[in-house]
């Protein structure tokens, strides 16, 4: 790598599966201990039993204004420091806007914008202190294109790439990088109820990627040299747009 990572103190939202689970453990492996964020509390358990004390467990509710706020606090009683926020925590509405149930909507729009944001907001004090930090967004790969088949779920990514670029400017001078990764369709929990022979003849064509794989982009983001910034990332099965 082209820079130690060893010692880092990084916290990962959406940690218990998919993308954030392999974010973690891509960091772990790299010397960097987790502080790892779901509200899945017996996936987390399973994590720390398997991981040791390189993995710090935080059940907290992000859709929780009350639990929201209690994030940086909680983290900074296992740390005095937080080197890396990766915000990977977010939710899925697809389909035709006229199917969409107004309440998922505001699930989803919550999480995937209010939340990364507040979150945001809530660690930046902590690393202007020290002078440095890295903040990693998970975006999509529909923020860069007006995908038909999910107008509510696109318009959310659109939306905090914007906040990232903005973000970014502001927060520079105090030695903070910030960057988004949008990754293509990625085998998640969203495909659970796909057949394994499915997935992986989809994986094979080209059409699906591994959180693993996204995770390895991750870490290239973490180790450039700090005087890069790697703002925005678009990653995607070959096949995926042939």
């Amino acid at each position: 790598m082209a820079n130690s990572l060893t010692g880092k103190i990084a916290a990962v939202t959406g940690g218990a599966s998919g993308i954030g689970r392999a974010s973690a453990e891509a960091m772990m492996a790299a010397g960097i201990r987790v502080v790892l964020i779901d509200r899945d509390e017996a996936a987390l358990n399973a994590l720390q039993a398997k991981h040791g004390d390189m993995l710090i467990p935080l059940v907290i509710d992000l859709l929780d204004p009350a639990s929201c706020k209690t994030l940086v606090p909680r983290i900074l009683e296992h740390s005095e420091t937080l080197d890396i926020f990766h915000a990977n925590a977010g939710l899925y509405v697809g389909g035709d806007l006229i199917d969409a149930d107004s309440d998922a909507i505001d699930r989803m729009l919550n999480l995937n914008i209010n939340v990364v944001m507040k979150n945001v907001h809530d660690v930046l004090p902590q690393m202007i202190e020290q002078g440095s930090g890295d903040i990693i967004v998970t975006s999509s790969l529909a923020a860069h294109y007006p995908t038909p088949w999910e107008p509510v779920y696109a318009s959310s990514k659109w939306a905090i790439n914007c906040f990232v670029q903005t973000v970014r400017r502001q927060v520079y001078k105090h030695g903070i990088r910030v960057g988004a990764i949008s990754p293509g369709p990625v085998i998640t929990a969203l495909l659970s109820d796909w057949p394994e022979e499915k997935l992986a003849e989809a994986k094979q064509q080209g059409s699906l990627m591994e959180a693993t794989e996204v995770a390895e982009v991750i870490m290239f983001m973490l180790t450039r040299p700090r005087t890069m910034t790697i703002r925005d990332v678009v990653v995607m099965p070959s096949n995926f747009d042939l």
